[in-house]
């Protein structure tokens, strides 16, 4: 596939050139797959989101202006997806089911990214997938898209104690299935010698 540059690959896409769009997709399918996968329950959907999100970028290109990166504009699209994605009405309700009444003392826990930097990235998006839906979100938009509590309460209509709380949840939850993980590992290990 002949080398383009990021200006020849937007006008071309500008243009609607299937071959441009296509170039760009590939170039990025990788990239944005593994975003979408951190929000998606499982890979099938993952791609669904990926798929929606392009769309969105091949008719929404003629809102990027030039100012900014064109990977970050279309992270910002894709990110959006996955969000309208978990307020659709089918995931509201399962968001809704995992939300728990937060105590006063849990509020203001610290977390820690003890063990998580250990796990490889495809077994890390198996254990985030296994989130509920509201942990992992929150969990997603904080650690992986850099969004802060307030902005994480405004775009999925939480408080800031409840967007706290979720990211110490799901820290928590991974942590746990990371021990677990590579106990298990070390035992599968032993009993092989």
């Amino acid at each position: 596939m002949p080398a383009y540059s990021e200006q020849e690959i937007i006008a071309g896409c500008r243009q609607k050139n299937r071959a441009m769009q296509e170039h760009l997709y590939k170039t990025y399918y990788s990239t944005f797959l593994k975003v979408c996968a951190r929000y998606a329950k499982d890979m099938q959907d993952a791609e669904q989101l990926l798929n929606d999100g392009f769309l969105k970028v091949f008719t929404q290109i003629e809102k990027f202006n030039n100012t900014g990166s064109f990977e970050g504009w279309i992270r910002r699209i894709l990110v959006n997806t996955c969000l309208d994605y978990l307020r659709s009405t089918s995931l509201k309700e399962e968001m809704a089911m995992h939300v728990k009444a937060i105590p006063a003392e849990e509020s203001n826990l610290s977390v820690t990214n003890e063990g998580i930097e250990s796990v490889e990235f495809k077994d890390m998006v198996r254990l985030i997938q296994s989130l509920p839906a509201m942990t992992r979100t929150v969990f997603n938009m904080f650690v992986f898209d850099g969004f802060n509590h307030k902005e994480i309460g405004s775009q999925l209509e939480i408080s800031e104690g409840t967007s706290h709380w979720h990211l110490h949840h799901a820290r928590n939850v991974l942590q746990k299935k990371i021990i677990n993980s590579e106990q298990n590992k070390v035992s599968y290990e032993a009993r092989r010698i």
